[in-house]
């Protein structure tokens, strides 16, 4: 933490913030001496998120049930005296299957998580966003939100939805000096791109490091993005850096123009 740090003070909430993209985040804004609430499912790694960012909030909170988010969202804002970045980040990568073989439960989870969450979130979290008289949230997004994506459409989706939330909240917020983005990672290193190439793998009956090839083919870089890559754009939009963007999609995925 430095004195001439943009996020000294501010207020920030990071949903499903204790792993992965996450806790790069909620880690970024730690480091630059913000006040960081975080949910998440996993108690396991809610005490490890704890332990290992000093000072860090957290609760156990399913954004799919809006009775939880809106006790999360208000404990959150107690604690923290207010609100002035949320970082709508919590999502599932649903079922990796064709359509045919997908469960309405399937289904109905992913936008459950994906969809109504963002929503539910975002609408406890505005009142306190437009009592700071400014602020910025930040949703999550991805490339499967913007380009064919077979085998995943519950996840496709879901994203393409969250990008269609994040440009209508950013004019409907915009009066507020609220500002609204999504961002649009592509293929992101962690454990959960790892679950959701062995599931496709399995579905087309090849092997992972196929499998990852396939899926790295379309990036211009050749390489995966990581998640503190992630947190730096978070920060550069929530930052005085970021004032006069929004209701824009930024993709950060090494150049990945298509998909299988």
């Amino acid at each position: 933490m430095t004195e001439t740090s943009p996020f000294t003070g501010k207020r920030v909430i990071v949903t499903a913030g204790a792993a992965g993209i996450g806790f790069a985040i909620a880690e970024a804004f730690h480091a630059a001496g913000a006040k960081v609430w975080i949910c998440d499912v996993v108690e396991e790694r809610i005490a490890a998120a704890t332990a290992a960012l000093p000072g860090l909030g957290a609760m156990r909170c399913d954004v799919a049930d809006a009775a939880q988010v809106d006790a999360f969202v208000a404990a959150a804002t107690t604690a923290i005296g207010g609100l002035d970045i949320l970082v709508n980040n919590a999502g599932i990568a649903g079922p990796a299957a064709p359509v045919e073989e997908i469960s309405t439960e399937d289904w109905a989870r992913t936008m459950a998580v994906n969809v109504n969450g963002q929503f539910f979130v975002a609408r406890a979290a505005i009142p306190h966003l437009k009592q700071a008289g400014e602020g910025a949230i930040i949703c999550m997004a991805s490339v499967a939100g913007k380009y064919a994506f077979p085998l995943r459409s519950p996840y496709a989706a879901s994203k393409a939805a969250v990008i269609s939330f994040a440009r209508g909240l950013s004019v409907e917020l915009g009066p507020y000096k609220i500002r609204v983005n999504a961002i649009a990672p592509g293929v992101v290193s962690g454990e959960r791109i790892q679950r959701v190439f062995t599931d496709r793998a399995k579905t087309k009956g090849i092997t992972y490091d196929e499998m990852a090839a396939i899926a790295l083919r379309a990036v211009s870089l050749k390489t995966m993005v990581d998640p503190e890559e992630i947190a730096g754009l978070v920060m550069f939009l929530a930052a005085p850096t970021g004032r006069a963007i929004t209701g824009q999609v930024l993709s950060i995925c090494g150049g990945l123009e298509y998909t299988e």
